[in-house]
């Protein structure tokens, strides 16, 4: 970043050479990378930390998408909201693959991390309110594989693609197929019916009982028979509900500062690894592969946990796992190169078999009528952690081993919070809040 000048002046002989910065550019190893945005616009030297600056503002979209969309989908629908989501990123996305400098690159990764917040807890709700109960855990998990495919996938793009640039428009550009086939999705007959969409609500529901061949059972079902079987959750609408009510009657409020913690450890650890790879000195597009995969028995695993042993065990159990091998590879040399690298893949695992775990939790835990609200908020934690994880990495130029003691500690300080959780297994999803309190009040 410095060098020395070359010509000192005549009168110093003794003492050091003056230094001044480099103003003739840098030299990039492209063996790896043909193009980076570190390349581009040579985020090094003073400007090396804008590259961890670049995350925490995709991550801040992230966070105000969690913020603004989480109400607008209780407004305009699950399915609305999904298919702006989609539009949104693959505009962002192909926007910011032809960004002319650092400054419209951040604004564009900005509002793309907005549409993924909509994405996400769009499809959360629609998984936790159309799927019975004794199958939510397997659809959730599913779900969650498609992440695990795309982390498989993106390695194999990232290695045949090695411009950023060409990168982010193969990445951007399925997002609006997805957009054309998301017409074909049910919107959430639950948020129909609370809608004051009853009419519509029949019409979803006989369109799914004759795509499961059940299409008698279906012409049965009327208005009436859907207002009957819901008659405490429309009463509760009568009453508006807010972010407030998150805090405002105890059952709620102490689900509300459990799950916070465990989002918020969740995404913080998980990101904090994530931007690790390229220090395991092997080779970045395997570790991306391999980090990718282990996600396939980690998720198995929780399936299994989750469906027969209980949520709150699951989510405890691997967040204190996870925290435990992040900690534990603090103490392991540098040149036990596959030990640390295992250690980081089993602590990855761990880390996504949590968020399989608490995207059912979150939505088993909070009833209907605030639901959306509450998975936004949820959101919003997890964000806030995956904000902080990259400005966390900067105290590492000082301190190299604290970025990882913070990490690991986060994790296993939420697991012993979510032990205090209430267990969901094998119970019907709530809908009111008068709900929740009744069946899980502190006795």
């Amino acid at each position: 970043c410095l060098r020395y000048v070359a010509s000192p002046p005549a009168n110093v002989t003794d003492g050091p050479r003056a230094t001044e910065p480099c103003h003739d550019g840098w030299d990039y190893d492209r063996s790896v990378y043909v193009s980076t945005i570190v390349t581009e616009w040579d985020l090094v030297c003073g400007y090396r930390q804008l590259r961890q600056m670049a995350q925490s503002i995709y991550m801040a979209g992230v966070l105000v998408g969690a913020l603004v969309l989480g109400g607008l989908s209780d407004r305009f629908g699950r399915k609305a909201m999904l298919m702006w989501s989609y539009l949104q990123l693959g505009v962002m996305g192909t926007c910011t693959a032809f960004a002319p400098n650092y400054a419209s690159y951040c604004v564009f990764r900005f509002a793309g991390g907005m549409a993924l917040s909509g994405f996400g807890l769009s499809i959360a709700c629609l998984v936790v309110e159309w799927i019975p109960t004794p199958y939510r855990a397997i659809t959730v998990a599913i779900t969650g594989f498609a992440y695990t495919l795309g982390q498989i996938i993106l390695a194999g793009v990232a290695y045949a693609v090695p411009h950023w640039r060409w990168l982010q428009l193969s990445v951007s550009l399925p997002f609006f197929v997805f957009l054309l086939y998301s017409w074909w999705l049910a919107e959430s007959a639950r948020w129909l019916v609370l809608s004051g969409k009853a009419e519509r609500a029949v019409k979803v529901l006989q369109r799914v009982a004759t795509f499961n061949n059940r299409k008698e059972e279906g012409e049965k079902i009327t208005v009436e028979m859907l207002k009957s079987n819901m008659k405490e959750e429309l009463a509760a609408l009568k009453s508006s509900y807010t972010v407030s009510d998150l805090v405002r009657t105890p059952v709620i409020r102490h689900i509300f500062f459990c799950l916070s913690i465990v989002w918020f450890s969740t995404s913080f650890a998980y990101y904090g690894l994530a931007m690790d790879l390229q220090n395991f000195e092997f080779d970045i597009y395997v570790v991306q592969l391999i980090f990718g995969a282990v996600d396939i028995p980690a998720k198995l695993m929780s399936i299994l946990t989750i469906t027969y042993v209980g949520r709150r065990f699951t989510q405890a159990a691997a967040l204190i796992l996870a925290g435990l091998a992040i900690l534990a590879n603090i103490l392991v040399p540098r040149d036990l190169r596959t030990l640390r690298t295992a250690l980081a893949v089993f602590g990855k695992g761990c880390l996504a078999a949590s968020f399989n775990c608490v995207f059912l939790y979150t939505g088993e835990l909070y009833p209907t009528v605030i639901r959306q609200t509450g998975m936004g908020m949820a959101n919003t934690m997890s964000r806030l952690g995956s904000i902080m994880a990259p400005l966390v990495k900067m105290v590492g130029e000082l301190f190299p081993a604290l970025p990882f003691l913070i990490y690991g500690a986060a994790p296993v300080v939420s697991g012993l919070v979510a032990a205090f959780l209430p267990e969901t297994r094998n119970t019907a999803l709530p809908e009111t809040v008068e709900e929740v309190e009744g069946r899980w009040g502190w006795r």
